[in-house]
């Protein structure tokens, strides 16, 4: 995705992933009940299991160190990939991806991939050798500060930058049921030297986004904080506007980034969590119309998406149905993109800046 971003936007791209500690779970309601039975509710691997009986229920501390040596692990395998020629753009064969060839797509990435190779070659043999930066990407990571202690164990004092760091993440956000200025989590977070982000939902007033903005951000330091909307395709429209008017009268120093997913959540006759891909995209276009509008920018996108070939969004280049959820429903939590609704959704912000839908 990021290289079709850089090709199509000729910007370049800071890569975040959402990954390596994101296994708490917010949750709703502390209960679920099926038939006679309620539980308590599966709060991510970090606090319990999915299976539902009393003991995966359970709350169990020893989670927490699993989550630490996966994230650890994970960790490890991307540093290993972002750094040993895996994304070296000498190699298109590394991003070359293969069931996409039957994918409406394909004849576009590919047209992509070729004008890339033809832009390295000339580079190249002008330059008369390698170019440096080619071989190796930086690759950032992000997740919810949700269970405190845990990421309160991940807090460190760093002598040399003078301050308190979440070490286990480098861009850790608040979600939209912890984000009361008074609670602890925004007072965990404002104590942080890290950058750190605030979800923004819909019935989010004015006057507490610019009251969280102070909170977490009283120097008003560029590239301190991002701010992720998260509205719903069908509230945009009306709730987007008079938070970025209010933002621009405060005169905050905010990253704005666009979340289309979260709020487009819906469940099927047959009980699967999904998400429409064309209702995602609608909420994407219509955050850039209306940053356009208001002179602000859009400077990110924020999707749930893997790299498996699974099926848990409709819609798309290939039109999955509700009933295609069946064939590779795997996300015990979030639906998320395909590679190839992934890719699709990375050519459509590329269309969205070339057709002037946003400056």
């Amino acid at each position: 995705m990021s290289l079709v971003l850089v090709y199509g936007l000729n910007q370049p791209v800071v890569r975040v992933g959402r990954l390596a500690g994101q296994y708490a779970k917010p949750r709703s309601s502390d209960t679920e009940t099926r038939a006679d039975q309620t539980l308590p509710s599966y709060r991510g691997d970090i606090i319990n299991d999915i299976a539902f009986t009393p003991a995966a229920r359970t709350p169990d501390p020893t989670r927490l160190r699993t989550a630490y040596n996966h994230s650890a692990t994970t960790l490890n395998f991307v540093r290993a990939l972002s750094e040993g020629g895996f994304a070296d753009l000498n190699h298109p064969e590394h991003w070359q991806l293969g069931f996409l060839h039957h994918s409406p797509l394909a004849s576009e990435y590919q047209s992509i991939v070729r004008s890339i190779r033809e832009a390295l070659n000339f580079t190249q043999t002008v330059a008369e050798g390698p170019i440096p930066g080619l071989r190796s990407v930086t690759f950032y990571t992000s997740h919810e500060a949700l269970h405190l202690p845990y990421e309160e164990a991940m807090t460190r004092f760093v002598e040399h930058q003078d301050g308190y760091y979440n070490l286990g993440t480098h861009l850790p956000w608040i979600g939209k049921r912890t984000a009361h200025p008074d609670e602890a989590h925004v007072e965990y977070m404002r104590g942080l030297e890290n950058p750190v982000a605030l979800k923004v939902g819909p019935n989010l007033p004015a006057s507490t986004l610019t009251t969280l903005i102070r909170h977490l951000n009283p120097d008003n330091a560029w590239g301190k904080l991002t701010l992720i909307t998260r509205m719903g395709a069908d509230q945009v429209s009306d709730r987007l506007p008079p938070l970025l008017r209010a933002v621009e009268a405060q005169g905050a120093h905010v990253l704005w980034v666009c979340d289309p997913m979260h709020g487009n959540t819906e469940k099927t006759r047959n009980g699967y969590k999904t998400r429409r891909f064309r209702t995602i995209l609608h909420e994407l276009e219509q955050t850039f119309a209306i940053h356009r509008a208001e002179g602000t920018h859009l400077g990110g996108v924020h999707f749930e998406m893997t790299g498996e070939n699974v099926t848990e969004c409709v819609g798309g280049a290939r039109g999955l149905t509700e009933h295609d959820l069946e064939e590779a429903y795997t996300s015990h939590v979030d639906p998320r993109l395909n590679v190839e609704q992934a890719l699709e959704m990375a050519l459509s912000i590329v269309r969205m800046y070339r057709n002037g839908t946003d400056g």
